[in-house]
C-alpha cells in the first residue's frame, strides 16, 4: 500500500503540509494518492541518520553489503503487480516496459553484489618497503579505495526504476559503502515509495544501520537543501541540462565543494555515409524511424541528429525516413509537462532559418501523445546556428546535409559533448572513416558502428557518459559495475603495522 509519506531512516514520516499528486498521462488525469513533501526538519534527520550510518556501513565487509543488495532485488520482485501498476499509472509506459526495466534494476543490484562480495574492485596496490635502499630507504605503501560518504540520488523522469530509487546510482553507491538519500521524482512518487519500502525491508532483514537509506518527496528546494547539506558528500543525477547544471553549481559553491555526477542529455549524432545510403537507404530509414520513436523518443540516447553529405540519394532518404517515422503510431509521453517541453523545443528548432519540416504525424492526437517529426537543414545553417544543437526530448530528429567531407568534420568537431556517436558506413567506404571516428570519439562517450544508440547494455565495458554537457565528468560511467568508481576515493597507508590496516590491505 502506498502511504504518500517520506521514508526517513527506516520510518515513515509526513510532517509537512505541502502535498502533490502524480499524473496518469494515458488517462490524462491525476492519480488519487496525495504525497507529502518533506520538511527541512525531515531532510535534516535523513542526512544526520545517513552520516551516523556511514560510520558503520563504510566498514562492513563486502559480503554483508552484497547480501543487502541481493535482498533489495528480492524485495523488489516481491512487490509484484503492485509495483507494475504504480509504474504504468504514473508514466503511461506499458507493462512490458515496466517488467523489462524491473529486470534491469534487479540485475544491476545483483551485479554490484557480485562485485563487492570480493575486494578486488578496490584496485588495491602494494609497494613493499626497501629499508636498505640508498640514498634513502623506501617505506611500505598500500593504496585502496574508500567510500566518500552519504550520497544524494535524484530519481529520473524517463526511467522510474532503472535510474531512480534503486537504480544504478543507488546500487553502486550502496555497493561502495555510501548511505543513500533519494530525492524521488515527483512524477513517480508512488513507484519510488514502493521501491523504498523494499529497500527498508531489505535493510532490516540484513542488519543494516537505520540511516543507510531514506526516500524524500519534494520539489526544487528539497533538492537544493540536500545538495548543500555539509554532511552530503556526492550527488547522482539523471535529467535535464538546466536541472543538472543548477545542482552542479550549488555543489561547487559549498564551503566544501562536492562532486555531482550528472547525466544531462544528448542529441547523439549519427553519421550516414553516401556509400551506405546508396546500398541500403531503405533499411537505414526503417531502422532509424524505429529508434527515433522508441519509447516516444524519451531516451537520453535518442538519435536526435543525423549527419550526411548532400548528394543524389540524400533527398530520397530524408523523405523515406520521414514517411517511415510518421507512419508509426504516436505514443503517449511521460507527463503533460514533458509534452509541453517537447512541443516548445520542436517548434523552436523547426522555426529556425533554413530548417525544412519534412514530416510530422498528422491528425488529432490524444492528450499527451507526441507527433513524430523529421526536419532537415544544410550544414552551413547548422554550423551558423547553435539553437539547432539543442536536445528535443521526444520523437524528433534533424537531418543535416553537409556539402562535403570537410564541412561534415567541422560539424562533428563543433558539437557539444554527447553520450553516443554512431557511424553508418560500409567497411570499404569512400569517406575517411578513421578521421570521422577520431572526430567522433573526441565528442562522445560511446562510438557505435552500423547500429543504433538506443539501448544501453549493462556490462563492465559500457561507457555511459561523455564530455560536457552529456555529463559533468566524462571520466566516469553511470552504467555498469565501473560506475562504483564515482563514489570512492583513493587513500594510501604508509608504514602501517598490519594489525592497524583494513583487512583487504593486510595481504
Amino acid at each position: 500500500m502506498i502511504l504518500g509519506k517520506n521514508s526517513i531512516a527506516g520510518a515513515w514520516s509526513a510532517e509537512g503540509n505541502v502535498v502533490f499528486k502524480t499524473f496518469n498521462p494515458k488517462l490524462d488525469q491525476e492519480n488519487p494518492i496525495s504525497f507529502v513533501e518533506a520538511t527541512p526538519g525531515e531532510i535534516q534527520r535523513a542526512v544526520t541518520a545517513a552520516w551516523e550510518a556511514f560510520k558503520i556501513f563504510r566498514n562492513m565487509p563486502g559480503e554483508k553489503r552484497a547480501a543487502f543488495l541481493r535482498a533489495i532485488a528480492d524485495e523488489i520482485l516481491a512487490l509484484d503487480q503492485a509495483l507494475l501498476d504504480a509504474y504504468t499509472s504514473e508514466s503511461g509506459l506499458p507493462q512490458g516496459r515496466a517488467i523489462g526495466e524491473r529486470g534491469r534494476t534487479v540485475g544491476q543490484l545483483r551485479s554490484f553484489a557480485d562485485l563487492v562480495s570480493k575486494e578486488d574492485w578496490r584496485g588495491n596496490t602494494f609497494d613493499a618497503a626497501e629499508p636498505e635502499r640508498k640514498p634513502l630507504p623506501k617505506d611500505d605503501l598500500r593504496k585502496t579505495m574508500i567510500p566518500l560518504g552519504p550520497v544524494v540520488v535524484f530519481g529520473a523522469s524517463n526511467f522510474p526504476l532503472a535510474y531512480s530509487t534503486a537504480g544504478g546510482d543507488t546500487a553502486s553507491a550502496l555497493a561502495a559503502g555510501c548511505p543513500v538519500i533519494v530525492k524521488s521524482h515527483p512524477m513517480h512518487a508512488g513507484t519510488s515509495e514502493l521501491v523504498a519500502s523494499a529497500i527498508v525491508r531489505a535493510a532490516e532483514r540484513t542488519g543494516m544501520p537505520k540511516g543507510v537509506f531514506s526516500n524524500i518527496n519534494g520539489g526544487i528546494q528539497a533538492g537544493v537543501d540536500l545538495v548543500t547539506h555539509p554532511k552530503v558528500k556526492a550527488v547522482g543525477f539523471t535529467g535535464s541540462l538546466a536541472g543538472g547544471r543548477a545542482l552542479y553549481d550549488h555543489a561547487a559553491k559549498r564551503e566544501e565543494p562536492i562532486p555531482v555526477f550528472a547525466e544531462m542529455g544528448s542529441i547523439n549524432p549519427v553519421i550516414v555515409t553516401p556509400d551506405a545510403l546508396s546500398k541500403r537507404s531503405g533499411e537505414i530509414a526503417k531502422t532509424y524511424a524505429g529508434s527515433i520513436c522508441l519509447g516516444t523518443g524519451q531516451f537520453c540516447t535518442n538519435p536526435g541528429l543525423l549527419l550526411t553529405l548532400k548528394d543524389a540519394n540524400t533527398g530520397a532518404f530524408v523523405q523515406d525516413l520521414a514517411q517511415q517515422t510518421v507512419a508509426l503510431e504516436p505514443q503517449v509521453m511521460l507527463h503533460p509537462n514533458i509534452k509541453r517541453g517537447y512541443d516548445s523545443k520542436e517548434s523552436s528548432v523547426t522555426s529556425q532559418s533554413g530548417v525544412q519540416l519534412i514530416g510530422k504525424s498528422e491528425g488529432a492526437l490524444k492528450p499527451n501523445y507526441a507527433p513524430a517529426v523529421i526536419a532537415t537543414v544544410s550544414g552551413a545553417e547548422f554550423l551558423a546556428n547553435p539553437k539547432l544543437h539543442q536536445e528535443v526530448f521526444g520523437p524528433f530528429s534533424l537531418v543535416v546535409q553537409a556539402k562535403d567531407e570537410t564541412e561534415l568534420l567541422a560539424i562533428i568537431e563543433g558539437l557539444e559533448g554527447q553520450l553516443t556517436g554512431t557511424l553508418i558506413a560500409e567497411e570499404n567506404d569512400n569517406l575517411d572513416l578513421a578521421g570521422i571516428i577520431e572526430a567522433l570519439q573526441n565528442r562522445v562517450g560511446r562510438v557505435i558502428f552500423n547500429g543504433v544508440p538506443t539501448g544501453v547494455e549493462v556490462c563492465a565495458a559500457m561507457q555511459h557518459g561523455g564530455p560536457y554537457p552529456a555529463s559533468t565528468d566524462s571520466r566516469f560511467t553511470a552504467v555498469g559495475v565501473h560506475s562504483i568508481k564515482r563514489w570512492v576515493r583513493p587513500v594510501s597507508y604508509q608504514s602501517f603495522p598490519k594489525a592497524l590496516l583494513p583487512n583487504h590491505l593486510k595481504g
